[in-house]
């Protein structure tokens, strides 16, 4: 199959799971969708192949019952049984967001491996989501009436309330106070666009808006009624010179209820007559 070919199937599978409720997405097949755009001459298959293997394995994890027995019991598969962890030698290598490489490597960001660990956990049955800490994703699991918060990029060690304190302090500054903001839970949507979110914004960084500007199109294929990221593909069109594709996206917000696309698309009307 050609590298086009690829990329078509993978779009058409994002805009597929676009079209499902949450819970409906399977998180690791739309990571894998994502990751073959990015890699389209790869093999897909021994990364699908691992991931069939940890959802079997997971479902053997189904009679553990306490927050903390599931996290680790998923660090003893994942970690211990696997190597998963945190790139911490070359954290800024793109192989570090693309499932595949991720799964090649055992390496990867924090949501990354978070995709991982949520894809082996919804196979055991547990609940568990990610948690949209500043800087640093973390994962949740539950169970029993209790939650943990677990470290998936330091081996997946259960971080407890005095160390996420002491990580918030560390991004916000001393006098900031950890509250729900800090431990809000995700959806799968934003955990995946948390992830593509590493890939725009490098791209964005180098110069590439070109490349921003097919990851935010990507991206909007899963989560076609994000309003902040059709503003940021607007941004992005508009900074290239990309006219009508900024048009297009400012016509986007307009419909999801937006004062300011009003007012951009009058300026970039403007610019084309």
């Amino acid at each position: 199959m050609s590298a086009e070919a690829v990329r078509a199937e993978a779009r058409a599978a994002l805009e597929r799971f676009g079209g499902l409720a949450d819970g409906e997405i399977d998180i690791a097949e739309a990571a894998l969708a994502f990751a073959r755009i990015d890699l389209p001459e790869a093999d897909v298959a021994p990364a699908a192949s691992h991931l069939a293997d940890l959802a079997r394995a997971g479902a053997t994890l189904s009679a553990a019952t306490g927050a903390e027995e599931r996290a680790l019991a998923l660090r003893g598969l994942l970690v211990s049984g696997h190597g998963y962890t945190g790139d911490t030698a070359t954290y800024d290598d793109p192989a570090n967001a693309n499932l595949l490489r991720v799964v090649e490597r055992r390496r990867g960001l924090p949501v990354a491996l978070g995709v991982v660990w949520l894809h082996t956990a919804a196979a055991a049955g547990f609940d568990a989501w990610g948690i949209d800490f500043p800087a640093h994703f973390l994962l949740g699991i539950g169970g029993e009436g209790e939650a943990v918060a677990v470290d998936v990029f330091d081996a997946g060690l259960i971080r407890e309330e005095d160390e996420l304190v002491a990580m918030f302090a560390r991004i916000a500054g001393p006098a900031a106070v950890l509250g729900p903001a800090q431990l809000r839970p995700m959806t799968r949507r934003e955990v995946l666009l948390r992830q593509q979110n590493n890939l725009r914004i490098r791209r964005a960084a180098a110069g590439d808006l070109a490349g921003a500007i097919a990851a935010a199109e990507d991206m909007l294929r899963l989560a076609p009624d994000a309003a902040p990221l059709w503003q940021e593909l607007a941004v992005l069109a508009e900074r290239a010179g990309h006219t009508r594709t900024a048009i297009a996206a400012w016509e986007r917000l307009r419909d999801l209820g937006s004062a300011e696309a009003l007012e951009a698309l009058a300026r970039l009307r403007r610019r084309l007559n």
